[in-house]
Parts: structure tokens; C-alpha cells; sequence
């Protein structure tokens, strides 16, 4: 049975009416659990506002309204905590915090225990990977049992899965905050956390942003390029496949979609998906590339991949993870944002309808969403303002 993708051509003009097409045409109502809470699982891959890193404001909102809609009233999100993210100042410079008060969204943290307990889970299904990676139990928060989830990711690129998108988004609400164990064997482990996602999720859907897509070494140090597009579907397999080959790449050569198609947890393979709504954008080739960044020719690749990865529980299962955790802060919060990534993020709000929007949602006030905009400038971020 083919698998069922939305792909629609969006504007800031419409977007909230356009995010309620989307989850209509993807099918939704059929993919949640009525009478279950839903959980909303945001994206913050860096808690600066760069464009295409993280959920945006208006896919967060447009989500919430198109949700309460269908029945779906109960949503509650829940924020997670990396070693180089803030979730409190990611919520507060994403402008999501206005959006939860407007709506009165309760915000629950998995890195609290007064929010939710990490308890032990077994799996019924065979782990790749995890299972030897944590040998003394997988553990996940006992809040998500029974409960739907929607995905809010971001179309970008990622400099160890290719692409991420739906699946990688369970990676910070499902792993606790040594995830970093898992990067050698990232592609596995996706594929197992989605596995485990089919057992104690009573829905899964997912909505991907793409009005401003990431192309370049993500999901952070990225050049920000507007598409004007979104992507919704109940099989994050089949989503995360559409807007890889919209990217510009084979969605079967990258090992998490091929591995999860193989596995039966979803469609990776493009020929067996059917798109719903503007069929023509899905068959766009953004020809982005990855490339890499500080992070892999600093030596990741040499531990993560290479010779010193035998060394492992030397660099990351001890007290010497702090200063790799430190070069990062010092590297993305201290020399990119500052000095590059900041001028980036200004001049797409000075020159694009999306940033102008964006800029919109800080004056958002608790009666109405924000006011119209003002003509752009361009529609693209100008090459010269990208990072290089």
C-alpha cells in the first residue's frame, strides 16, 4: 500500500490556512488517537533563531490551530535539552513562548523530574543498536506511553545523516542527554527510536517546515535558501523521503530511510509514495549538498568513524566530554552566532517575507496572531550574506 505525502506551495499571507490544507489532504484525523493527548515535539537544533534550524513560529501555531480543529484539543508539547542547546532560550528566541500563552499550551521538560520520569522499556521489537549501546537498559520518558506526537521538524541537511527531518526528531525526546553514544551508529539508531515510537505512541504525524529549507553542513552552520513549501504525513519514513529527494538526493542511499523501509516501519522508496496536493513541488531538485564543518574536520570523523573509535568511552563516557562539549559551545555560540550566523539570520529578516513574519511574532499579543507584513525586499537570501 503506498504511502500518503502533503506537499504544498505555502506564503506567509496564508500560512495558517495553508498548514490546515496540509494535515486535511495528509490525513490527520485518521493517524491520531481521538481522546488522546497529543504530545507536540518541536525541533530546536540550535537555540539562536538561524533560519531552517529550528520549528518556526507560524508551523507551531498553525499546528496548534489545525489540531484543536479536528478534536485534538489536548496538546501539551514537550522540550528537551542537549549538551550544546538551551530549550528555555531556544523557546524564548524562536518566539515560541507568546504562542503557548495565547493558546494556553502547557510546556513540559524531559530533563525535569517534576515534568516526567525516564523509566526502563523493553522493546518488542529487535534493536539494531541500542540495546548494545545501553546495556544496562533502554530508558525513556514514562510521560510519552500513550500518547499521539507530532513531529515539527525543519527541511535541512545534517552532517552525519545526510538529511534530517521526522525520524530525527524523536533522537532528543526519546535518548536522554547521552545521546552523544550514539552517533557512530546514528543511522541504527533512528530506526530503533522510531520502532519504539510504533509501540508507545497511540498516533504519529508529522508536519515539516520548509518555507526557508537548510542546505550546507546542519543542522546549524547552514545557508539558509527560501522554498516556500511545507510537507505533512502519518509515515515519517515516507515524509523524511520526499523532502530528502526534494533536497536532491536518493532517499534509498541515505542508510535511516533505507534501513527503516527495510525494517517495515514505513515507505522510503519514492515509486510506492503517493503526493497529495501541489504534486509539481515534490518533483523539485534543490541540489543541496552537505559539505562539512569544524565539527568533522576537527576530528569527529577520526573518532566517530575512524581510527579512534575504539577510544570512544575514553572521549564520551568520561569527564573529557566536557571540553567537547565546550569547543562546541565555544565554536557555534561564541564565534558562528556573533560573528557570521547572526548577520545571516538579520539579513534574511530584512529581506525575506518569512524573516519578516518571524520578526512579527515577537509582537504577538495574546488577542491575535501577527499583524500583515510589509512588502520584502527579495525572496531569497542573497548569496552574500550565506555562510561560506
Amino acid at each position: 500500500m503506498k504511502a500518503r505525502v502533503a506537499v504544498l506551495r505555502v506564503t506567509p499571507e496564508g500560512i495558517l490556512s495553508d498548514i490546515d490544507r496540509l494535515v486535511d489532504l495528509a490525513g490527520v484525523s485518521a493517524a491520531l488517537a481521538g481522546g488522546s493527548t497529543t504530545i507536540l515535539k518541536d525541533n530546536i537544533s540550535w537555540h539562536f533563531p538561524f533560519p531552517a534550524a529550528n520549528t518556526t513560529p507560524w508551523q507551531l501555531e498553525g499546528t496548534i490551530q489545525a489540531l484543536a480543529r479536528r478534536g485534538f484539543a489536548d496538546q501539551v508539547c514537550v522540550q528537551n535539552k542537549t549538551v550544546v542547546t538551551d530549550a528555555f532560550k531556544g523557546e524564548d528566541l524562536n518566539h515560541y513562548v507568546p504562542i503557548f500563552k495565547r493558546y494556553g499550551i502547557p510546556v513540559l521538560y524531559n530533563f525535569k523530574a517534576g515534568d516526567m520520569t525516564w523509566v526502563p522499556y523493553r522493546p518488542k521489537t529487535r534493536m539494531r543498536v541500542l540495546s548494545r549501546i545501553f546495556p544496562e537498559g533502554i530508558h525513556i520518558p514514562d510521560y510519552f506511553f500513550g500518547k499521539n506526537i507530532v513531529h515539527l521538524p525543519t527541511a535541512k541537511c545534517h552532517i552525519y545523516t545526510t538529511t534530517t527531518g521526522a525520524i530525527k526528531n524523536a533522537f532528543g525526546g526519546l535518548l536522554n542527554t547521552r545521546r552523544h553514544y550514539t552517533h557512530s551508529w546514528i543511522h541504527e539508531t533512528l530506526v530503533d527510536l522510531l520502532a519504539i515510537q510504533k509501540e508507545i505512541h497511540s498516533g504519529l504525524f508529522a508536519i515539516m517546515d520548509g518555507t526557508t529549507a537548510g542546505n550546507g553542513p546542519g543542522p546549524r552552520t547552514m545557508y539558509p535558501v527560501v522554498k516556500n513549501v511545507m510537507l505533512a504525513s502519518a509515515d515519517q519514513v515516507a515524509v523524511d523521503a520526499v523532502s530528502a529527494k526534494m533536497m536532491g538526493f536518493e532517499p534509498l542511499s541515505i542508510d535511516y530511510i533505507r534501513l527503516a523501509h527495510e525494517d517495515g516501519l514505513g515507505v522510503g522508496d519514492a515509486r510506492d509514495i503517493e503526493i497529495v496536493g501541489d504534486v509539481g513541488v515534490a518533483n523539485e531538485n534543490w541540489h543541496f549538498h552537505v559539505g562539512r564543518n569544524l565539527v568533522r574536520v576537527g576530528g569527529g570523523d577520526l573518532i566517530w568513524f575512524g581510527p579512534l573509535k575504539p577510544l570512544q568511552k575514553l572521549f564520551f563516557h568520561t569527564p573529557l566530554v566536557n571540553g567537547f562539549i565546550l569547543a562546541s559551545d565555544v565554536y557555534h555560540d561564541f564565534y558562528r552566532w556573533p560573528l557570521i550566523d547572526r548577520r545571516v539570520f538579520e539579513r534574511w529578516c530584512e529581506t525575506t517575507k518569512w524573516g519578516q513574519m518571524f520578526l512579527r511574532y515577537a509582537q504577538m499579543g495574546p488577542q491575535g496572531a501577527p499583524a500583515d507584513l510589509q512588502p520584502p525586499i527579495e525572496t531569497t537570501v542573497p548569496t552574500s550574506s550565506r555562510v561560506h
